[in-house]
C-alpha cells in the first residue's frame, strides 16, 4: 500500500486481487463511486465489466488491460506494469508465464516488494540446488565443487556446484557451523499450503522431466515409479489429495531423523484428473450422466 492507503500494483502477483482492493478503496475514499463510475473512467461500455473480471468470469485483452489501468488511474511503468501482470495472470503455460514473470521482475519496484519471491525464483531455478542443500547431511560431505559435482545424477559442471553452493549460501539455507563446516540452516523447507509462485511451477516440471529420465537412465532396482488409474467420488478424490499432503509430511520428519543419511532422493507425487467433474447445473440424459461439455469462451483460471 502507498502511504495514502491506495494499492500499489507493483506489489501484487494478482492483478483480479489488485483491482478489487483498487475497488474497495475507491468505494471508501470517494462517495458515489461505483462500477459504472469505473467504466466511464475506463471507456468501456458495459457498467459491471470490473465486477466480472474480478470474480474471474472475463479476461482482458491487451487493450482492454491498457483501458483497465486507466480506469484505475494508473500512468507510466505502472500502467505498463498491469498489463504485463495480466499477460503473466492470464498465460497458458509454464514456459509462457515464465517469460511474463521475467518481463515483470524487470522492474524494480516490483523485485523490491518481492525479495522473498526472488530467493524462491533463484532456489528452484534448477534441479540440483535443493539436491546439494540436502546432500551437505551426507555425513562424508565433501565441499569440494569437484566432489559435489560427481555425487549428482546426472553430474554436473564443478564450476555449477561451485555457483550452487555460494547461492545457498547467500540465501541462507546452509550456514557455517563453530568448525566452518557447511549445515543446513533449518532441516525441513517446504513451500507451504498456500499459493504456488510460476517457479515452483518451474521447479515441478524439470523434476518431472527428472523422473521420466530416470525410466531411461537408470536401473529398475534404483528406481520406483508407478502409477494407478482410478474411479473415485469427489469425497474421494479430496481425502486422496489429504492422505498425499500426510504421507509427505511424514516423509520429510523421518527424513529429518534420519541419524546417518547416506543418498539423496527425489519423491514425486502426482495426483490428477483425467476427466471433468460434473456439473450440478448441467443437464442430464435419462440415466443421469451429464451432457454438459463446456462453455465456449470461458476464461481459464490456474489453480494452484
Amino acid at each position: 500500500m502507498g502511504k495514502d492507503g491506495r494499492p500499489r500494483v507493483f506489489e501484487y502477483v494478482d492483478y483480479r486481487r489488485f483491482l478489487a482492493d483498487h475497488y474497495d478503496h475507491e468505494k471508501a475514499q470517494r462517495y458515489g463511486f461505483s462500477f459504472r463510475l469505473f467504466s466511464r473512467r475506463a471507456g468501456i461500455r458495459s457498467s459491471n465489466y470490473l465486477r466480472l473480471v474480478i470474480d474471474g468470469e472475463r479476461n482482458l485483452s491487451r487493450t482492454m488491460a491498457e483501458r483497465f489501468a486507466q480506469g484505475c488511474s494508473l500512468s507510466g511503468a505502472e500502467a505498463e506494469f498491469f498489463c504485463e501482470l495480466v499477460e503473466y495472470c492470464q498465460a497458458e503455460t509454464t514456459r509462457e508465464r515464465s517469460r511474463a514473470y521475467e518481463r515483470l521482475a524487470a522492474y524494480r519496484q516490483f523485485r523490491a516488494a518481492r525479495r522473498l519471491d526472488a530467493a524462491q525464483a533463484a532456489y528452484h531455478s534448477t534441479w540440483y540446488l535443493p539436491a546439494i542443500r540436502e546432500l551437505v547431511r551426507h555425513p562424508a560431505f565433501d565441499p569440494d565443487p569437484k566432489w559435489i559435482a560427481h555425487q549428482l545424477v546426472p553430474p554436473i559442471t564443478a564450476r555449477e556446484a561451485a555457483r550452487a553452493l555460494s547461492l545457498l549460501e547467500s540465501l541462507g539455507l546452509l550456514v557455517r557451523d563453530h568448525d566452518g563446516q557447511l549445515e543446513q540452516a533449518d532441516p525441513v523447507l517446504t513451500t507451504g499450503p498456500g499459493p504456488l509462485g510460476h517457479h515452483i511451477y518451474t521447479y515441478h516440471h524439470m523434476m518431472l522431466e527428472r523422473a521420466a529420465a530416470a525410466l531411461d537412465e537408470q536401473d529398475r532396482e534404483e528406481r520406483e515409479l508407478s502409477c494407478v488409474t482410478l474411479a473415485v467420488s469427489d469425497d474421494k478424490f479430496d481425502e486422496i489429495k489429504a492422505r498425499v499432503r500426510a504421507f509427505r509430511r511424514q516423509l520429510l520428519q523421518e527424513a529429518e531423523r534420519e541419524p546417518k543419511p547416506e543418498r539423496v532422493v527425489q519423491v514425486n507425487f502426482q495426483l490428477f484428473p483425467l476427466s471433468r467433474a460434473p456439473s450440478a447445473d448441467a443437464p442430464t440424459d435419462k440415466a443421469g450422466v451429464s451432457r454438459r461439455r463446456g462453455t465456449a469462451n470461458q476464461p481459464r483460471r490456474r489453480k494452484p
